[in-house]
């Protein structure tokens, strides 16, 4: 029984209690006052008939029409008159009326009508003894009503009191509540804090639930700080803060390879002409804001284009990958300005400035291939003067070159059900499967190419349709776990979190077959879950009675924001394939990532490697931390 219920028993029991007590008591009470006023009655009447009967003369017949007028009254259950001699002169009795009092009130509280007697006389000597009963039912009916007036007087104190308990029952019920809705968020890995009530009993216990979840919050938020570091000086060039030569390798080689990455992108690569000859006429420091400006440029360039990452490689060399963009130039020339800028400045001479090389490339073409290319274009540049640009160019192999191309691909795609889920295996730390990944592929036209993710969900985005082809996504899904696989994985679309409809229509389609949504697994990319956060945790907060299972994928590189994720209550993480490429040699990541592990360990999160590529990674992950990986590496058992 809870808590609450309890405390409504008791006031409902002692309510009862109190009632039928004081009930009782004025019960009694009143039936005592009415047996005095009976006996009171009963002795004036008496008094006040013997002396009337004094005063007249004493003929039978005259004495009897006496004692007739008094009882036919109806008030008296028998008069009597005696002689001194104890004999009876007169006597006048009537049979008890039950009236409407019921019987069992009558048997409850008896009352006793006790005779009143007085003396007749004649002169100085006694002639007789006059003695009167008077009727009960009466005071039966008198007790009777007042019975019911109490009752209504009780029972309307009892539904008053019952409604001040319960307001006053809400009061405590809301902060119990509040500290049960805390404990229960504690349970689903969020940490949220309560207003502290004003009864000091509840006040102290809120109070310590809010310093235990302030004192976690601190621990995770200390941890995650201590882990960016390190991720930071694992990935990161100290000087400039771009991604550092073996990090953005990964990155590289997860752009060309990724099944879920886009067709299509651009590689640039900058050179400083002579940096050396800078450190050394102009001094380190100038060498070094050269860096950090020239840096700075190529960030801005990344931030301003999603899923791209700028690097410095070496000493003077710099890199820039825009996947999805299949123009560089337009980035190319934006550097180009900023390098100039750098020679206004007085940081760069005039006749050794930088070049730049550029070429665009295709999925699965190999990473030597196109850095060969891109190589040849930064040499071809290098011989064209103190700042030049040279572009390789590819030519495309999509049939799509507009948006209302993509428009019409896309519309067609879903009214004629083009649509498809391949699998890739996610298992444990013990080869088991955990569930099936199973990214989204598109038919352009009939009988045409299956195209990747990659290369319309971009596009998709930009043209508000990602909502329409993530629903379409998890019906397939339904229908794969309705087939009998046990469990199904689907990407979601950032942008698709923020459509009015997205999550109504979601909810609706898992509740018609709710036996099957504990099975599904959805994941929200990183960049999207953090751009579009309140909708993400709005999201998790619907589907959590469902039962499905919500995580984020592609996770790493704003792992700085980890602290965010504590109140949402996810239940996976899925780590960036470009921290685990070549895991098993890089102590670095070995360190940010075993961290990495505790922090999301300590929140209630599966953790999983993306991207495994070779044994040596997968039988690295375990000692991590990790609880299961995908990737080329993962057999399905």
């Amino acid at each position: 029984m809870s808590l609450f219920r309890q405390l409504w028993l008791a006031v409902i029991v002692s309510t009862l209690i109190a009632f039928v007590g004081s009930f009782a008591v004025s019960m009694m009470t009143a039936r005592q006052y009415l047996e005095e006023q009976l006996a009171i009655k009963n002795n004036d009447n008496a008094a006040s008939l013997a002396l009337s009967m004094s005063q007249m003369e004493k003929d039978p017949v005259t004495l009897e029409l006496q004692v007739a007028a008094l009882f036919d009254s109806g008030q008296y259950a028998r008069i009597q008159v005696r002689d001194p001699e104890g004999l009876t002169l007169i006597k006048k009795t009537s049979p008890a009326v039950s009236d409407d009092v019921p019987a069992w009130f009558a048997r409850l509280f008896p009352i006793a009508s006790r005779p009143g007697s007085a003396q007749i006389s004649t002169g100085w000597t006694q002639f007789g003894t006059v003695e009167l009963v008077s009727h009960n039912r009466f005071a039966y009916r008198e007790l009777w009503q007042g019975g019911w007036r109490l009752l209504m007087w009780f029972s309307l104190g009892g539904v008053l009191a019952g409604f001040l308990g319960m307001q006053i029952l809400r009061r405590i019920k809301r902060p119990l509540d509040a500290v049960v809705g805390q404990a229960r968020a504690i349970s689903e890995r969020r940490f949220i804090r309560i207003e502290e009530p004003a009864t000091p009993e509840l006040k102290s216990l809120a109070r310590a639930m809010n310093v235990m979840v302030g004192r976690v919050k601190a621990m995770f938020e200390e941890e995650a700080s201590r882990l960016e570091q390190v991720r930071r000086e694992a990935t990161l060039d100290p000087l400039t803060g771009l991604a550092n030569r073996a990090y953005f390798m990964n990155r590289l080689a997860i752009a060309l390879n990724d099944e879920d990455a886009p067709t299509r992108g651009s590689l640039i690569m900058l050179r400083l002409a002579d940096l050396a000859g800078i450190n050394r006429c102009a001094g380190r420091e100038t060498a070094d804001e050269v860096l950090r400006r020239t840096g700075a440029a190529l960030r801005e360039l990344a931030e301003k284009n999603p899923g791209a990452e700028a690097a410095r490689l070496n000493g003077a060399d710099f890199s820039l990958l825009l996947p999805g963009q299949n123009d560089p130039q337009p980035a190319c020339q934006q550097l180009l300005a900023a390098l100039q800028s750098l020679v206004a400045a007085q940081l760069l001479p005039e006749n050794a400035i930088g070049h730049l090389g550029s070429s665009v490339y295709q999925h699965n073409e190999p990473v030597p291939q196109l850095l060969a290319r891109v190589d040849a274009a930064l040499a071809a540049a290098e011989l064209q003067g103190p700042l030049a640009a040279q572009h390789v160019a590819e030519q495309s192999h999509c049939s799509a070159s507009t948006q209302a191309d993509w428009r019409s691909i896309l519309t067609d795609a879903l009214k004629d059900q083009r649509l498809r889920l391949i699998e890739f295996p996610v298992a444990d730390s013990n080869g088991l499967l955990l569930h099936l990944e199973c990214p989204l592929r598109l038919q352009a036209e009939e009988s045409g190419d299956w195209i990747n993710a990659g290369s319309f969900m971009p596009v998709a985005s930009r043209l508000s349709m990602t909502s329409e082809l993530d629903l379409a996504a998890v019906k397939l899904a339904l229908d794969r776990l309705a087939s009998g696989l046990p469990a199904v994985a689907v990407n979601l679309a950032g942008a698709s979190l923020i459509v009015p409809d997205f999550t109504p229509r979601l909810l609706s389609l898992l509740q018609q077959r709710r036996e099957l949504a504990g099975k599904l697994w959805l994941e929200v990319a990183e960049s999207g879950a953090f751009q579009y956060f309140d909708a993400f945790l709005a999201f998790s907060l619907a589907l959590r009675p469902l039962g499905c299972r919500l995580g984020i994928e592609h996770f790493g590189r704003q792992f700085s924001q980890i602290g965010r994720l504590h109140d949402i209550g996810l239940d996976y993480l899925k780590v960036d394939g470009s921290f685990i490429r070549n895991i098993h040699g890089d102590n670095g990541n070995q360190a940010f990532l075993k961290g990495l592990c505790n922090i999301a360990h300590g929140i209630g999160l599966t953790v999983i490697a993306e991207g495994v590529n070779s044994a040596e990674e997968l039988a690295t992950l375990p000692a991590l931390g990790f609880d299961g990986a995908t990737g080329p590496a993962v057999s399905r058992n």
